[in-house]
């Protein structure tokens, strides 16, 4: 089991994982041309995808998905609450209603979605398994609640939000209105409350650790690691950073 990012940030998202023969992608809220060339970056072609998964529909998730799964007939799964909020975009797709975010089994993956607080129709994260091991996925929630804690519990590998840094977003040039959105309730976690929830889950099995969604104007990737290596006791140089342009490399987990 392995896991890329084809780029993570407020201008675009994509998650692969991959086990065996089944490839997934979490979210494309890139352009086409661009999406395909992020997956030659890791060296894998359109065709090879398996199932487009949808955590919402804000456009830096969702903005490619109806262009890359028509281009490349791949089907798309979301909750009904998401495929509301994108009306007639994914007409004449083969389409999969996530309902009551409940597992499903696509290919050799087993998808756990679970609901988060954010300002979207019915947002979905998910955690991906292969029957022994688990890579959990959080962004774009405002805060952590129980039952996203007991869903992450003793994940071996994490994507975890880390989007801003409260400092820099309340000094920022940001409109009042767009920063109490940022830090509220739905909106996302900043540094120190991803690092508080990390310190919370039984991180035992942990192989890898991301931070995602780091805002570009109101986080720098230090300051992300720092609070996350507090949380685990680790060196800050062990925290991977899943950035706007690059995304991240593959990991693999053992």
């Amino acid at each position: 089991m392995r896991f890329a990012l084809l780029g993570s940030g407020s201008q675009g998202n994509a998650l692969l994982v991959e086990v065996q023969d089944t490839r997934l992608l979490l979210d494309c809220g890139f352009g086409l041309s661009d999406t395909v060339r992020r997956l030659a970056r890791l060296g894998v072609e359109p065709e090879q995808i398996s199932a487009v998964l949808v955590t919402h529909e804000h456009d830096d998730h969702l903005g490619g998905v109806a262009r890359l799964a028509r281009k490349f007939a791949l089907p798309v799964w979301a909750t009904p609450g998401t495929l509301r909020g994108v009306g007639p975009l994914l007409d004449g797709l083969e389409v999969h209603r996530i309902e009551g975010y409940a597992c499903v089994c696509i290919g050799a993956i087993e998808v756990q979605p679970f609901p988060v607080p954010h300002d979207a129709r019915e947002p979905a994260q998910y955690v991906f398994s292969d029957g022994a091991r688990r890579l959990g996925v959080l962004t774009d929630t405002g805060c952590a609640t129980p039952h996203i804690r007991r869903v992450l519990d003793g994940c071996d590998a994490l994507v975890l939000e880390a989007n801003h840094d409260p400092g820099l977003l309340e000094s920022s040039d940001y409109p009042p209105p767009l920063k109490q959105r940022i830090a509220g309730r739905f909106g996302h976690l900043d540094n120190r409350q991803a690092a508080e929830l990390l310190a919370q889950l039984d991180c035992a099995r942990l192989q890898h650790m991301v931070a995602a969604h780091l805002s570009q104007n109101n986080n720098q990737p230090d300051l992300a690691r720092h609070a996350l290596a507090a949380a685990l006791g680790c060196t800050p140089d062990w925290i991977g950073v899943a950035e706007q342009d690059d995304g991240l490399d593959w990991r693999q987990i053992a």
